[in-house]
């Protein structure tokens, strides 16, 4: 690592420790004093503060490795496997806590694995961990969360306007038409923060890949020619995962309770 970059990374010491555990308690605070739960409670304080904990955990076990995943195409594919059922039973359980959460492989899986293929294919980037690996990681992570945000606002709109939903029926319309009526409006909402942040890259957020690849040594038109990359390909990711939920939803595949 040049010395500029490694001079510019954040030192990892007692400091930084400290740092992160005020912000961490900082971030749970104001959760539990504002309560910023779905019941009003202090429950989403509690999410916080397992999820900063979980993030360390994870972080230093991917830390330690890492090093010996990239070394094997199986170990590095099979990790890459591990990141997906992660991440569909993350976005499933987030939609719905029943049965029907397996249904978030669906999405996720339709959005990054045509995407990664076509990198594969095309040479862009190699079969090897050190290049995959954060690729691959990132297009699950937008494919994750626009699931999520998709499947929630669908189904979210659906119990608030169930009485449109019947009276679509009413007038002729299958029940996934009269479904879709109604949800496709609140999931396309799941697109708004990919959008926002493309709109605004270099001007308001220098995103990690950018910063990744400035201090890795790049320079700055290679680092802005892969976070372009980055941001084009998770807006390709995040339409197929929200389109696919909306259509998981309006099917009755993905529910909340009896379909």
């Amino acid at each position: 690592m040049p010395a500029y970059a490694a001079n510019t990374l954040l030192p990892v010491n007692l400091t930084l420790g400290a740092v992160l555990a005020v912000l961490l308690a900082v971030a749970a605070c104001v959760a539990a004093f504002a309560r910023l739960s779905p019941a009003e409670d202090r429950g989403r304080a509690r999410e916080i503060v397992v999820a900063g904990l979980r993030a360390a955990a994870q972080l230093a076990a991917v830390s330690l490795l890492i090093g010996w995943v990239v070394r094997s195409v199986p170990l590095l594919l099979g990790f890459l496997v591990l990141m997906y059922v992660v991440a569909t039973r993350t976005a499933g359980r987030r939609i719905t806590a029943d049965g029907s959460w397996w249904w978030a492989a669906v999405p996720i899986g339709a959005g990054v694995v045509p995407v990664v293929l076509a990198l594969l294919l095309t040479g862009l980037v190699p079969l090897k961990g050190i290049a995959l690996i954060p690729v691959t990681g990132i297009l699950i992570g937008g494919a994750l969360t626009a699931t999520v945000l998709g499947g929630r606002r669908a189904l979210d709109e659906l119990d608030a306007r169930k009485g449109e939903v019947e009276a679509a029926m009413a007038l002729g319309l299958s029940d996934p038409e009269a479904r879709l009526l109604v949800a496709r409006p609140a999931a396309s909402e799941a697109l708004i923060p990919g959008l926002d942040q493309t709109r605004t890259v270099g001007l308001v957020t220098l995103p990690g890949a950018f910063v990744g690849m400035l201090l890795g040594g790049a320079s700055p038109v290679q680092a802005g020619a892969v976070q372009l990359f980055v941001l084009v390909a998770l807006m390709a990711v995040q339409g197929v995962a929200v389109a696919g939920v909306l259509e998981l939803v309006a099917r009755g595949y993905l529910h909340r309770g009896v379909a």
